[in-house]
């Protein structure tokens, strides 16, 4: 891979996706695969005008191998010095850049039981900085191959083939093998608004889908909420670009708001391990029944984690022909997968949705119907023959979606 693509695609992480400001700190979190590249971001972090640039690496074998030994207890304890660490974030907002490289099934045979009670511990007390820190900062989720990851898309090739095919993959679909790939993505960033503009301007009360795989499903929207797109506002005016790749247009639903069943067209990887050929049925807005062929289990935890944990979250429109679906590949990993389709999400929702977001309260948020939860997991649900019917505030039934991708009342 030619290391003018590489630099190429850290400086749009830096200046694009994160959208460094001259003096601020930046956090980097990243898995152990790819340190030269880690390097290269932060330099760029740098040149973008960072203060602080912090590595904090990870190491999935050694999350696997702490799930095997360790208590439930010690596994959702969170010490003091990183509480402080939480707080400290939650006051001074640095900048954050999460890198993605995981195995897909990296966690496998991994303790689940144990992981998700531990989960569910550390959230209690990690979630209030959290939400703290809710629009108020710049963070930014991109990748960067590992052979595990590499090796799951090509299983027949060798591992530095594999990686180098898996880099080729990353930098076509995140736009980011082009000679100007900043330029490349403000024009993404335009075209995507102007279709937010357009959805804005049905005034829709409801969205209602439907696809021959059994898809069957209705789900309210927020009044006060609108569709946005891949580029995003923090409540002081910073732009920044939360995930590179992204191809939605997405919009927070009306939590209690969702009846029927919906299919999902695509394996979830979700803490190292895979959820295939799953359904979820919602009651009331609440998923009250599901089923899968794979890690059944896995998914009823993920619905029980929380009270919101069974609600919905998200509501993400992507055609099917997106740069991500036009390379036939399947990812398993949910920020290229999500954007290959449309999909929907299980948890908290996006208060930033909302008109106006930056002059209310979380409890306002909460009042108007945005879900919250310690997750939010996004699942595919864009079939080919997806339709999606937008029923206006005045009763009026418009065509969304045809076909898997735009109506023409979108064009």
């Amino acid at each position: 891979m030619k290391k003018t693509l590489i630099r190429n695609y850290a400086k749009l992480i830096a200046r694009m996706g994160a959208s460094v400001q001259p003096g601020q700190r930046v956090v980097i979190m990243a898995q152990l695969d790819q340190p030269e590249f880690i390097t290269m971001l932060a330099e760029e972090c740098y040149r973008a005008g960072a203060a602080d640039v912090s590595v904090e690496w990870q190491y999935q074998p050694l999350e696997k191998l702490a799930s095997r030994f360790e208590s439930v207890r010690e596994l959702g304890n969170v010490p003091s010095w990183e509480e402080e660490k939480f707080r400290e974030r939650s006051e001074e907002l640095p900048v954050t850049i999460k890198i993605l490289s995981a195995d897909p099934d990296g966690m496998k045979g991994a303790d689940r039981e144990k992981l998700t009670l531990a989960s569910m511990a550390r959230s209690a007390i990690i979630k209030p900085y959290q939400d703290a820190m809710t629009n108020k900062y710049q963070w930014c989720v991109a990748a960067v191959p590992s052979v595990g990851w590499a090796k799951k898309i090509f299983p027949d090739e060798r591992a530095n083939t594999a990686v180098e095919r898996l880099w080729e993959l990353i930098l076509e679909t995140a736009r980011a093998d082009g000679k100007d790939p900043l330029t490349d993505w403000m024009w993404h960033n335009r075209k995507l608004k102007d279709k937010c503009d357009k959805l804005n301007s049905l005034d829709l009360e409801s969205l209602e889908y439907w696809s021959s795989n059994g898809t069957r499903l209705k789900v309210g929207l927020i009044p006060q909420a609108q569709f946005i797109s891949g580029r995003k506002c923090t409540v002081d005016g910073k732009h920044f670009n939360p995930n590179i790749p992204t191809e939605e247009c997405f919009t927070t639903p009306m939590k209690g708001k969702a009846e029927g069943i919906v299919y999902a067209v695509k394996p979830l990887s979700y803490g190292g391990e895979l959820i295939e050929d799953f359904w979820l049925r919602f009651e009331n807005g609440k998923a009250v029944e599901c089923g899968a062929g794979k890690n059944v289990s896995l998914l009823e935890k993920i619905i029980a984690m929380d009270e919101g944990a069974a609600y919905l979250g998200e509501c993400a429109l992507v055609p099917y022909e997106s740069p991500i679906n036009q390379t036939g590949r399947l990812f398993y990993n949910t920020l290229f997968d999500e954007n290959a389709c449309c999909h929907l999400a299980l948890g908290r929702g996006y208060s930033n949705t909302i008109v106006g977001f930056e002059k209310y309260q979380k409890s306002d948020f909460t009042d108007m119907g945005v879900n919250d939860s310690s997750v939010h997991v996004d699942f595919m649900i864009g079939a080919e023959d997806l339709e999606i019917i937008g029923v206006t505030k005045s009763g009026e039934r418009i065509p969304v979606f045809e076909n898997g991708t735009w109506s023409k009342a979108l064009h």
